[in-house]
């Protein structure tokens, strides 16, 4: 009997981080269902096992329904990549409320829902929940609050999660740091100030993320890795 293809749900891939996410698992043989709430780009031939959803992962109808056609067409899930996130930057007496609540709302409340409404197809197929929070979670820039707090929420959600859905999921997160999603014109003094000698790229988060939800990461639950070149773990004085 053939074994059957392993299934990933993976959020705010129509792009950056996520798109290089999904790109790794279908190329390693995963079954991978996009979820974004902007439409997204083909990102392989028909057949290459993707699978595309216009979703707003902050709504829980949205969510309900994203994992109610996951069990309808898929069967099965493997695999939830919570990575669907947004900044607003902004002096904090210009943060409105309403701000405030659409980064959380997307940023970590989603990962709430979806972890929710995922847990039988997860807890059924032994699965395993990845979060991508930031290297923000633990320092930040100015005018960045709802950002960093709702990287950090991420981190200790994450946490949490590992302690209620084990021992059949297990539920780490991803830190990066400066990551180059957009083809930046990098500097030779960007990459130098990384101890690893350059700026990260989308496909290093990948391939951590990709680790993670295989089998050989079965030991490792309620983590957290920073993948930033070593920057966290770089002493900085002002001349």
């Amino acid at each position: 009997m053939t074994e059957q293809r392993r299934v990933a749900l993976v959020t705010g891939a129509a792009r950056g981080i996520g798109q290089a996410i999904a790109t790794r698992l279908a190329g390693d043989g995963w079954r991978v269902v996009i979820a974004d709430r902007d439409h997204s780009p083909a990102l392989g031939p028909p057949g290459s096992g993707l699978r595309r959803v216009q979703a707003d992962v902050a709504e829980e109808a949205v969510v309900e329904a994203l994992l109610a056609g996951v069990q309808a067409e898929e069967g099965r899930l493997d695999a939830l990549v919570c990575n669907a996130g947004f900044m607003v930057r902004k002096p904090l007496r210009e943060l409105t409320l309403a701000e405030w609540q659409a980064v959380l709302g997307t940023n970590l409340t989603s990962t709430f829902l979806l972890a929710r409404a995922s847990e039988a197809l997860l807890r059924a197929s032994g699965g395993a929940i990845v979060t991508i929070a930031s290297t923000r979670a633990r320092q930040s820039e100015p005018d960045t609050e709802s950002y960093a707090a709702s990287k950090g929420g991420l981190v200790a959600l994450t946490h949490a999660l590992a302690m209620s859905l084990g021992p059949e999921v297990r539920v780490n997160c991803v830190s990066p740091g400066w990551i180059d999603t957009k083809g930046e014109a990098l500097r030779p003094e960007d990459h130098a100030q990384h101890p690893a000698g350059r700026v990260g790229r989308p496909e290093d988060v990948a391939a951590l993320v990709a680790w993670l939800v295989g089998p050989e990461s079965g030991f490792v639950t309620g983590a957290e890795f920073v993948t930033d070149g070593g920057m966290t773990r770089k002493m900085i004085y002002a001349e």
